[in-house]
């Protein structure tokens, strides 16, 4: 059996995280390294490890996750100024931990091309 991902760990309780929202399908938690003054991560609590994993039974799941991300830049005074989403998928495309994750990020002016 694969050895859980640090967020399937953080789902099931066994590592703490500064979670900011739960629900019976994600949870969302303050990033540990922040790149920006709001960086969130939003994450599915079923177990995807990542957008290449996404199949048609997870259209709503993932429609989902992006309302909570639209509530969480609400809440945090991120929707006036703008912010960014970010969903990294695969080694190159800076991907390190295998559970599909959204980093909701904000607070301060983003840059373009982002890296």
């Amino acid at each position: 059996m694969p050895e859980k991902t640090i967020f399937k760990r953080i789902i099931d309780g066994e590592i703490s995280a500064d979670v900011v929202y739960d629900d019976e399908l994600c949870l969302a938690f303050r990033d540990i390294n922040p790149q920006a003054p709001t960086h969130i991560l939003v994450i599915p609590k079923k177990e995807i490890a990542s957008v290449n994993e996404l199949t048609a039974h997870d259209q709503a799941l993932v429609g989902h996750l992006y309302l909570v991300i639209v509530r969480l830049a609400d809440t945090y005074d991120l929707a006036a100024t703008g912010y960014r989403v970010v969903v990294n998928t695969g080694t190159h495309g800076g991907q390190t931990v295998d559970h599909l994750h959204f980093h909701l990020l904000g607070g301060r002016a983003m840059q373009w091309p982002p890296g």
